[in-house]
C-alpha cells in the first residue's frame, strides 16, 4: 500500500511541461525573428531592442516603427528508461516514452515611438514557457511503480491493461512598456514594467484495469487549471560611441503564484481491491485513505503554487567592423536558485542559468542582411532536480537567416534556429522505491521557424 501512496504523490507533485523556447528554465528570449537569426541582441537599436535592449532605442529610428513576428517550433522530449519491470509491460528491459511537445503558431508585436532624446516603446508576447506535451503511454517513473505494486501482490502485466498518458501547458503571456531618455550624446537609459498572466493545465492518468476478477485495480487521475498574475520592473543602459556599442538589462524576479481551479482530482484503489482488503487486511485500507488525503491536499481546488520568472542579466557588447559587417557578444545570467518553483524545486540546481551568445550579420547589398548565431545554455542541473514530467538538458543552438528590404518602410525577416541537447541519464539503485536498479536517459530536439514584418513610418 505503501506503493499507491508513493505513486499518487508522485502523480499529484510532478505533472508539469516545459515549452519550447530559447533562454532559461521559466523565461524566453526569442520574440523577434531577429533573434532568430543572430541570437546576440543585447546590442541592437532595431525594433526588437523593446525588449532586448530598451536603451539602445534612443539611437534608434525617429518616429514610430512597428514590427509583427510569427515562430513555429517542433520539439521532442524523450525518455529512455531502463528498468527489469519493463520486460513483461514492453517485451524489452529497455523502452522509449516519446514526448510530443508542440505549440501553435507563436506571434509578438513590436512597437517604438522616438522623438529627439526619448523614446516609449512596447512588446507584447508569450514571455515564459509557451508549449504543450504529451506523453501518450505515459511515463516511465507511474507505470513502473503501479507495476510493482501490483507484482508484489502477484498481480502480472499479462493480467491487466494498463492505460497511461500525461499531457500539460504552460503559457506565461506578458505585455512590457518602457521609456527611453538619452542623458548625454553617447550614454542612454530606460526605465520599463512587464505584466505577466499565468495560463496552464495539468492533465493526466494511470488506470490499471479489467482484470479478470478484480476489475479495475488502480486507478490515479488529475486535470486541474492553473492561473495567476505577476508583475516585472526592469532597467537598462546603453553606452554607444562610434562604432562601439556596451548595453547591460536587470529584470527583476517576478513573483508569480498561481490558484488551482480543480475539475478533477482522484487516486484511489479499485472497488475489487478494496472489498477484498476489507476482509484479509481492513486496517490497510484505512492507512490507504489516511496517506492519500495529505498527498492529494496540495492539489484541491482554490490552493496556491508558485511559479516565478527569475531575475535576469543580460550584458552585451556590439561592434560595427565596416557599415556592412556587425557582431555581437553576450551573456545572461538567470537566477533560477532564487525564484521559487513548485515543491520548491530550485533548491535543487547547482547554480543559476548560465548563457553565452554570439552573432554576426553581413549587408550584402542595400535590400538583402544575411546573419548568423550561436548559443551556449548551461542549467546548473542536477540529478534530483530532473523529474520525468519535467526535466531539462544543456545545449547549444545555432541560426540562420536573412531581413529582405521589401521597400523603403517594410523589411521581411525570416529565420530558421535549432538547438543541440545533450542527453542527460539519471541512474537510481533504488528507481522508485521498487529496490530495482533503473537508468533514466533524457534528451530533446528543438527546431525552430520564424517569420516577421518591421513596418518603420
Amino acid at each position: 500500500m505503501k506503493t499507491v501512496k508513493r505513486l499518487a504523490s508522485a502523480l499529484l507533485l510532478a505533472l508539469a511541461c516545459t515549452g519550447v523556447h530559447a533562454g532559461g528554465l521559466m523565461t524566453n528570449t526569442n520574440y523577434h525573428i531577429a533573434f532568430d537569426r543572430m541570437f546576440a541582441r543585447g546590442a541592437t537599436f532595431d525594433i526588437d531592442a523593446a525588449y532586448s535592449n530598451p536603451a539602445g532605442l534612443a539611437w534608434g529610428h525617429e518616429g514610430l516603427q512597428l514590427s509583427l513576428n510569427f515562430q513555429k517550433p517542433w520539439q521532442m522530449r524523450n525518455i529512455e528508461t531502463t528498468h527489469p519491470l519493463l520486460q513483461p509491460m514492453y517485451g524489452s528491459q529497455t523502452h522509449k516514452f516519446e514526448g510530443k511537445a508542440s505549440a501553435p503558431i507563436v506571434p509578438a508585436l513590436f512597437a517604438s515611438y522616438k522623438q529627439n532624446r526619448w523614446a516609449l516603446s512596447a512588446m507584447i508576447g508569450i514571455v515564459g514557457s509557451g508549449g504543450f506535451v504529451k506523453y501518450d503511454e505515459g511515463v516511465p517513473m507511474f507505470n513502473v511503480m503501479l507495476g510493482s505494486m501490483l507484482a508484489a501482490n502477484g498481480i502480472t502485466p499479462e493480467q491487466y491493461q494498463l492505460d497511461s498518458e500525461m499531457k500539460g501547458k504552460q503559457y506565461i503571456y506578458g505585455g512590457q512598456l518602457n521609456f527611453t531618455y538619452r542623458l548625454t550624446d553617447c550614454l542612454s537609459a530606460a526605465v520599463g514594467l512587464r505584466a505577466n498572466y499565468y495560463d496552464g493545465y495539468y492533465r493526466g492518468h494511470v488506470v490499471a484495469g479489467q482484470h479478470a476478477v478484480l476489475g479495475e485495480l488502480a486507478a490515479l487521475r488529475l486535470d486541474v487549471d492553473q492561473r495567476g498574475w505577476g508583475f516585472t520592473p526592469l532597467v537598462s543602459v546603453d553606452f554607444h560611441q562610434g562604432p562601439l556599442t556596451v548595453a547591460a538589462r536587470y529584470e527583476f524576479r517576478t513573483k508569480v503564484e498561481t490558484e488551482n481551479e480543480t475539475n478533477l482530482l482522484a487516486a484511489d484503489l479499485g472497488q475489487g481491491v478494496k472489498e477484498l482488503l476489507s476482509v484479509t487486511n481492513p486496517a490497510a485500507l484505512q492507512r490507504v485513505g489516511e496517506m492519500l488525503g495529505p498527498k492529494m491536499a496540495p492539489y484541491q481546488d482554490g490552493v496556491k503554487t508558485r511559479y516565478d520568472m527569475p531575475s535576469l542579466l543580460t550584458v552585451a557588447v556590439g561592434y560595427e567592423f565596416t557599415p556592412r559587417l556587425r557582431a555581437a557578444v553576450e551573456y545572461h545570467f538567470f537566477d533560477d536558485t532564487h525564484a521559487k518553483m513548485a515543491a520548491d524545486r530550485q533548491k535543487e540546481l547547482k547554480h543559476g542559468t548560465h548563457e553565452v551568445l554570439i552573432g554576426a550579420e553581413y549587408d550584402v547589398n542595400d535590400r538583402l542582411t544575411l546573419s548568423c548565431g550561436g548559443q551556449r545554455t548551461d542549467y546548473g542541473l542536477s540529478d534530483t532536480y530532473q523529474q520525468n514530467t519535467s526535466f531539462a538538458c544543456d545545449s547549444y543552438s545555432v541560426g540562420l537567416g536573412a531581413a529582405v528590404k521589401l521597400t523603403e518602410k517594410m523589411r521581411l525577416n525570416v529565420s530558421y534556429f535549432c538547438s543541440l541537447y545533450s542527453d542527460y541519464t539519471v541512474e537510481t539503485a533504488n528507481y522508485q522505491n521498487t529496490r530495482l536498479q533503473g537508468t533514466d536517459v533524457y534528451s530533446r530536439t528543438n527546431h525552430v521557424v520564424g517569420i516577421g514584418l518591421d513596418y518603420k513610418f
